[in-house]
């Protein structure tokens, strides 16, 4: 069974301007209809068999469930971290280690709200009339995730792979599709084949590292062998400073390459690793397949948040302009451009409250580019390289009882997780 794409690039655009403008309108608050909207667009478009998903979820679930999550992060916020303060200062007399727990205290609640919000959106998912759902398990999934996070802390990034799988196998295996569970089959260790580029571009910084900068007097041609590199170390520690060799600037172009290696490896990864995961998801009598591009990917992320940034900095660079014709009484560089003397006869608060908001519009742009030529070429890739080869067990399938969320996505939004589509 393959799964079909519909949506219409442009038709895209017009919707994500529009939510965004009455979003800039309602000062942020119709961006739960923005987003509501957006993802049934998304959902519709998506069509595995010629079946379009469907997504069911209210804007005002999201509102309430905001609000609800603001009240008890604000308690938080306000008596924890006060009380984290006042020992901070009582017993260490200074504020770091305060900010420091706070900081660690509102981790586990972040990998909190990711899980709700996947369970909310998988429980106002449906296509065929069935819906999706996940069991309960968010805490279970937080202290998981940091446990995880800190064995990779501590093995400097060789786990990675190892937390990938693990915490994406706690989420597929309490997936439901109907009555349908699914399962995460595999093992951890396929993942180093996705992290390859990622590897191949640290190595190349460590060597650029060795190789462009020298440890005078110690070293002056640079590292040769590992007799040299064991008392570089030595020497490092006993405090000596490094200096980069001028004498051959050319080696300093590694350092850009090295660079953008590690961009590209980082987003071939993630996509990667998805892909081969999903190779190993299977339900009962149902079994998953993607032939996603992780080089395709990559290209879109490049491309379209160049395109994005691109209009970000052009549009920066015009607001200063404007607000140097507006305030500068006369001294601008456009002080003689039409236009600009009526401009500066505006009264203060009205140029103001213009300023702002040619920026919020701005910020409005860039967010339907970036839907437009991030998300939606994303959407479109993951869908059209993804298929179901065996499918015999969706007709056993029945309905699961609709799963009530009190706060719905609320803590994603209230911690800014649930931007995305």
């Amino acid at each position: 069974m393959m799964v079909e794409f519909s949506g219409k690039r442009w038709s895209l655009f017009w919707l994500a301007l529009k939510t965004g403008f009455f979003t800039i309108l309602t000062l942020g608050f119709y961006r739960f209809w923005m987003k509501t909207r957006l993802r049934r667009w998304y959902w519709s478009a998506i069509r595995p068999g010629g079946h379009p998903m469907e997504y069911t979820g209210d804007p005002m679930e999201k509102l309430l469930g905001f609000f609800i999550a603001v009240v008890i992060l604000t308690f938080y916020i306000g008596i924890v971290n006060l009380l984290l303060m006042f020992v901070s200062f009582s017993i260490f007399n200074s504020s770091v280690i305060g900010y420091v727990l706070s900081f660690a205290g509102v981790v586990p609640i972040w990998f909190y709200a990711r899980y709700r919000a996947r369970r909310y959106v998988l429980a106002r998912t449906r296509w065929r009339g069935v819906r999706f759902g996940l069991e309960k398990g968010a805490w279970g999934y937080a202290i998981r995730a940091l446990w995880y996070w800190f064995l990779t802390i501590i093995t400097a990034g060789i786990l990675w792979p190892r937390m990938t799988f693990l915490l994406e196998k706690y989420k597929t295996d309490r997936t439901f599709y109907g009555s349908a569970r699914l399962f995460q089959d595999g093992r951890w260790q396929m993942l180093y084949r996705a992290a390859w580029p990622l590897i191949a571009s640290l190595a190349l910084l460590a060597g650029a590292v060795l190789w462009t900068i020298q440890f005078a007097p110690v070293f002056p041609d640079g590292i040769k062998d590992g007799a040299e590199l064991i008392k570089l170390v030595d020497a490092f520690f006993d405090g000596l400073a490094p200096s980069i060799n001028w004498t051959q600037p050319e080696r300093l172009l590694l350092f850009p390459l090295a660079l953008s290696g590690l961009v590209f490896g980082a987003i071939y990864y993630r996509w990667v690793s998805k892909r081969i995961m999903a190779q190993h998801k299977r339900g009962p009598g149902v079994q998953f397949d993607s032939r996603l591009s992780g080089v395709r990917v990559s290209f879109i992320y490049v491309l379209g948040n160049f395109i994005a940034y691109a209009m970000l900095v052009l549009g920066v660079a015009a607001l200063a302009l404007l607000a140097v014709a507006l305030f500068s009484d006369g001294m601008s560089i456009l002080a003689d451009t039409p236009g600009a003397g009526m401009m500066q006869d505006l009264p203060r608060g009205l140029a103001v409250a213009g300023l702002a908001l040619l920026y919020l519009t701005f910020f409005l742009l860039w967010g339907v580019l970036y839907n437009t030529f991030v998300t939606y070429p994303l959407m479109r890739h993951m869908a059209r390289t993804t298929s179901l080869p065996l499918s015999v067990g969706l007709a056993l399938v029945s309905q699961r009882a609709r799963d009530e969320f009190a706060e719905a996505e609320g803590f994603a939004e209230a911690l800014d997780l649930g931007a995305a589509i």
